[in-house]
């Protein structure tokens, strides 16, 4: 049985983007209340009955999470230019290699603008 988790994570974060126009109103210093939705694709271990335990899912977000929460995300390497879609495709690659599984990244920025990546 092929099934999807989602786990979601929240953090707060400041950050200004500079490749925009210098009168864009995110090119000035602003924050936003994060939410991260993790999402993981796979056959279901028939012997545990689930893809994955979910608190394998907190241990492997837990370094990131403390990477960003309460942060200038301009800051931190590799996100210079923290858009939404350079920030989920920068979680992605960063929790790969601690799960497999994982199918997706979705970054909602505000409550009605999200960016999906599903890697490369």
């Amino acid at each position: 049985m092929i099934v999807e988790l989602t786990k979601e994570y929240r953090f707060e974060a400041a950050h200004r983007l500079p490749r925009v126009p210098p009168t864009h109103k995110c090119a000035r210093l602003h924050g936003h209340s994060f939410r991260v939705e993790v999402m993981l694709r796979g056959e279901v271990d028939p012997q545990a009955g689930w893809l994955l335990d979910y608190g394998e899912v907190d241990l492997a977000f837990a370094p990131l999470l403390s990477d960003l929460d309460h942060h200038c995300l301009n800051d931190i390497e590799g996100l210079d230019n923290p858009t939404s879609e350079v920030l989920a495709a920068w979680i992605f690659h960063r929790l790969r290699p601690r799960l497999p599984s994982l199918c997706a990244i979705v970054v909602h920025e505000t409550h009605d603008a999200s960016c999906t990546y599903r890697g490369p």
